[in-house]
């Protein structure tokens, strides 16, 4: 008794078919499939406009240089270094140096 049961929704398409007909649902069906198409293609249409202007955009513009274009720039030493022993830990005090 709670939702529709495929007898319901068997009657509900068979209304609807002799409505509209089986040539007009077909259509329908159709010209919503080509909206679909034109959206997707609006869409990417959309996004090849815009990587286009930002890659006309970067050609014109010159590069940025450094802030401190004045020194040169020394590369990066990347070389692993050993690890640094650690200092070894003071042992604790004696009872008799504390008192």
């Amino acid at each position: 008794m709670g939702g529709f049961s495929i007898w319901h929704i068997l009657i509900f398409a068979i209304i609807i078919l002799l409505l509209f007909g089986g040539n007009r649902f077909s259509t329908m069906m159709g010209d919503v499939a080509k909206g679909l198409k034109s959206f997707k293609q609006g869409m990417a249409d959309e996004d090849d406009d815009k990587a286009r202007r930002y890659d006309e955009q970067r050609r014109r513009e010159p590069p940025q240089l450094p802030r401190d274009q004045g020194r040169p720039q020394e590369p990066i030493d990347v070389t692993p270094r050993p690890a640094e022993p650690a200092e070894p830990a003071a042992p604790p005090p004696r009872d008799d140096e504390t008192r």
